[in-house]
């Protein structure tokens, strides 16, 4: 496993103005996005947390998609952060992991947050998506599922988790605390990428954007600030506290249904 640099963008969202936010990303990326392997934007980052699905719904392969793939390549990294794209009758909340050559991998949401009816405007996914970038095993995941550690858990297949939200001020001390569990738990770096200011809907986000290696120390915190921030993950660092700390071998043996 070779170092890792990926870099955390934490901004305010224009609500349900692609265009605009996409405008808005493109110009943090200016010089966010210089010398890195892995840019991270938040959950629904051309709309906000928007529960108007179907208006808001792009087809796979639509105006977003082509601007991830554009960024991805003139900065010769990976793109990633999710947004409501609408596939096989269904508008999904989706995660898509676009690489400088143009390859999408997607991973839809699983756990759909019932508190703001998410579940009765987007389908759930079932697919549990680890990609390979760079020599990392990278799992994608989206906001509530930071809530489920048994979806999550490392089954040695991942060095990288990756979490992009909407997570509300109101509950920023869960947000931190089980990113924090996650990276301890599953012996794997975790990245948690949010938004801040306020939405439409007047609910404000607190960002705490963090990045944690697999031992649980804090490596980058972005709390209430708005911008980006790069971290380097050392491979090495990562198998030298496996090899050091194997609790994975004691783990009980039990697989999602």
């Amino acid at each position: 496993m070779q170092n890792l640099t990926v870099t955390l963008v934490q901004c305010e969202l224009a609500w349900e103005a692609p265009a605009d936010n996409r405008q808005h990303l493109e110009s943090l990326l200016a010089e966010a996005a210089k010398n890195t392997d892995l840019v991270v934007l938040p959950e629904m980052f051309t709309t906000g947390f928007s529960m108007n699905a179907l208006a808001n719904a792009e087809e796979p392969g639509g105006s977003t998609e082509d601007w991830m793939r554009a960024m991805a390549s003139h900065y010769d990294c990976a793109m990633t952060g999710s947004l409501a794209v609408r596939a096989q009758g269904a508008v999904y909340n989706r995660m898509l992991f676009v690489t400088p050559e143009g390859d999408v991998v997607h991973y839809d949401k699983r756990h759909l947050f019932r508190m703001a009816g998410e579940h009765e405007r987007y389908a759930s996914g079932s697919d549990r998506v680890i990609v390979n970038w760079r020599g990392w095993r990278v799992l994608l995941q989206v906001c509530y599922d930071l809530r489920f550690p048994v979806f999550s858990r490392n089954r040695a297949d991942y060095d990288l988790a990756l979490y992009v939200a909407n997570w509300p001020a109101a509950r920023r001390l869960h947000w931190r605390a089980l990113l924090a569990a996650r990276a301890i738990e599953n012996a794997a770096c975790v990245v948690g990428v949010n938004r801040v200011g306020a939405d439409a809907k007047g609910i404000d986000y607190s960002g705490d954007s963090l990045a944690i290696a697999a031992d649980g120390v804090l490596m980058a915190d972005l709390k209430n600030t708005k911008g980006t921030d790069s971290v380097q993950l050392c491979g090495a660092d990562v198998l030298a506290y496996r090899e050091r700390f194997p609790c994975h071998l004691d783990a009980d043996d039990f697989q999602l249904r």
